[in-house]
């Protein structure tokens, strides 16, 4: 008779948190949730017992891919409902070398998790499992209660609809942190026609407030008309402004400060050496974390 291994330890279910957290957070778009997920996964595992479980971090993979499957579904009724853009929650993150930035950003960065919004509940797992976390499509199958010609087509599909919304050409390292710092520059400086020999001709312009802070109630289309937004609130906004150069979802990031408390964070995605898309959150609740942990940057 075979003895059953023995119950992993608090210190056992720890180690697979990162994994767990990442995974949970890249369905979800926010740490808050993503954490709450993780948490209800260890208490479900205490709750039910483990020593017939043979692989901890399987059942556990398995349990929070479907705890977040659910919350997920839950939170696209309050997303429907958000006032304005809804962008997912940024994170602040060390990156130590231009190549690490370049191999975090494509499986972390906002843009992605942005795509990943379009795809079905299902989708999402199934694609990150496979494509970020390199898991069996036999685990894929067993996540999802599906046999595995089935989750192969999803992750497909999934990655077909991802493929299409990403950048054509990728940029060279340590481009994307030189355009911050020249967008920075010349948006400090209102120099448009360098803003405009930055921007693609599509880019895209996507802000969040949640209704609590000031923000464009659509995306805006096109470099004319982003730039004159831009620039417009340039002349109208009052106050000392401060530009923080940091890591966020693992790529270069701006935190701008106003009279020394945090305005906004402001993400790019980049096609080549252009700008394709610009992403910021206003909104307080999603800065809150950002604004506590930059000041441990300082």
């Amino acid at each position: 008779m075979t003895t059953p291994p023995p119950p992993p330890t608090v210190e056992d279910l720890q180690r697979h948190r990162p994994r767990l957290l990442g995974l949970a957070y890249r369905m979800l778009g926010e740490l808050a949730p993503a954490e709450d997920v993780v948490q209800d996964a260890f208490l479900r595992w205490h709750q039910e017992g483990s020593r017939d479980i043979q692989s901890a971090e399987a059942w556990l993979v398995t349990v929070v891919s479907r705890l977040a499957i659910d919350r997920l579904r839950r939170a696209a009724t309050e997303r429907a409902a958000y006032d304005g853009p809804w962008l997912p929650e940024p994170v602040l993150t060390e990156v130590t070398t231009p190549e690490k930035a370049a191999e975090r950003a494509s499986d972390l960065s906002v843009a992605l998790l942005v795509l990943l919004e379009s795809l079905k509940p299902e989708e999402r797992v199934a694609f990150l499992l496979r494509e970020v976390f390199g898991e069996e499509y036999g685990t894929l199958a067993r996540v999802l209660g599906r046999n595995e010609p089935a989750v192969r087509q999803l992750v497909h599909r999934a990655r077909e609809r991802v493929r299409e919304g990403r950048p054509r050409f990728p940029s060279p390292p340590g481009m994307k942190e030189q355009l911050l710092q020249r967008f920075l520059s010349a948006l400090g400086t209102g120099d448009q026609a360098a803003l405009a020999s930055m921007l693609a001709p599509g880019v895209t312009f996507t802000s969040d407030g949640g209704g609590k802070a000031y923000a464009a109630r659509k995306r805006i289309d096109g470099a004319d008309r982003i730039i004159r937004m831009l620039l417009g609130l340039r002349q109208k906004l009052s106050g000392t402004m401060e530009h923080r150069i940091v890591s966020l979802n693992g790529q270069p990031a701006a935190l701008t400060f106003r009279d020394g408390l945090l305005f906004h964070a402001t993400m790019l995605d980049v096609d080549g050496e252009h700008i394709r898309a610009i992403y910021r959150v206003l909104n307080p609740d999603k800065l809150q974390r950002l604004e506590r942990d930059a000041i441990h940057l300082a």
